[in-house]
């Protein structure tokens, strides 16, 4: 089988995508950075970084695939500037390492946040969007690193996008920010909730919906990889009953959590301790993240499972590993 590079292999969606990919007899090579650690998984590491070409030529080298899945995720940052230097320009630089090599595939790994989400429809991959219509220095960051790779398909270049929704499973070692909504549920540190909502998807279905985009995926496409379209107050009460423990019943008005966010933000700045809610999430929540994933169905032979089932393993794993 085939050598493929996997970057991100040493957090959440890269481990399940790179645990795929050994199951089906790939060798995998997982880029990390030093003190990254690769749990559980039977792959080469290369030493490398994003922001360093010299150290992704090397690390490409000799690989039919590249699974380009590593970002710099977070909602807050005192030096935002760092999520594009991660985001826009080591994608940049990690594409042109894998044309350079020869890479025959690549995927790149966007986010639901660059779909485009019309008021009272479903977003799809077609639903006009432009950077104006990012929250936020990640959200931006992102929309420009998926420009960068629809320019290099554009070229030539064989990459497929993928636009992931709010993954959950077991091995969300962070935890991602869905999965702190699971583990703040299961410690009792969510009394109340605000009105929003999210397409949850498990994590395993995504790893499967990237092996596919790679096989059958049109260079130059986007694909969302999810599932079910549930408000923040559904997934809570689908937990109540997983876990075993009341939901809670109180909805915050949007502004008062806004001006929570106001405030923590402010801190944050003020301290670089991170904030408790994000003025960026805080922003984010206001839309209702619906979208749908019938494209992947029709053109890559897409097939999400049952969310509850990922809410139940999601769950357990938290547990049984001491995050709550």
């Amino acid at each position: 089988m085939s050598l493929v590079l996997v970057t991100g292999a040493s957090g959440f969606l890269g481990w399940h995508i790179a645990r795929a990919l050994v199951e089906r007899g790939h060798e995998v090579r997982a880029l990390c950075r030093p003190g990254s650690q690769l749990r559980e998984l039977p792959v080469q590491a290369a030493l490398g970084d994003l922001r360093d070409p010299d150290s992704l030529a090397r690390a490409v080298q000799g690989c039919q695939m590249v699974f380009h899945v590593a970002a710099d995720y977070r909602l807050w940052s005192k030096h935002p500037q760092e999520l594009y230097q991660s985001n826009v320009e080591g994608t940049r630089n990690l594409l042109l390492a894998a044309r350079n090599a020869g890479v025959e595939r690549t995927v790149y790994t966007s986010t639901v946040g660059c779909i485009g989400m019309p008021a009272g429809e479903n977003g799809d991959e077609q639903t006009p969007v432009s950077i104006s219509d990012m929250t936020g220095h990640y959200k931006r960051s992102k929309w420009l690193a998926e420009q960068v790779a629809l320019e290099q398909a554009s070229t030539g270049q064989f990459v497929v996008v993928v636009n992931p929704t709010a993954p959950i499973a077991d091995h969300d070692w962070k935890p991602t920010p869905t999965g702190k909504i699971i583990v703040d549920f299961l410690a009792g540190r969510l009394p109340a909730f605000v009105d929003t909502g999210l397409n949850l998807v498990d994590a395993r279905d995504v790893a499967e919906g990237h092996l596919l985009a790679a096989a059958k995926g049109r260079s130059g496409e986007r694909y969302i990889l999810g599932c079910e379209n549930l408000t923040l107050q559904a997934i809570l009460g689908r937990l109540a009953l997983i876990a075993d423990k009341p939901a809670p019943t109180t909805k915050v008005p949007y502004a008062i959590a806004y001006a929570t966010g106001v405030v923590t933000t402010a801190w944050a700045n003020l301290t670089g301790l991170e904030p408790i809610a994000p003025l960026e999430g805080v922003k984010m929540a206001r839309k209702k993240m619906f979208v749908t994933h019938a494209k992947a169905i029709r053109e890559l032979g897409f097939k999400p499972g049952d969310v509850d089932v990922a809410l139940t393993r999601a769950v357990n794993w938290f547990r049984s590993n001491g995050y709550c």
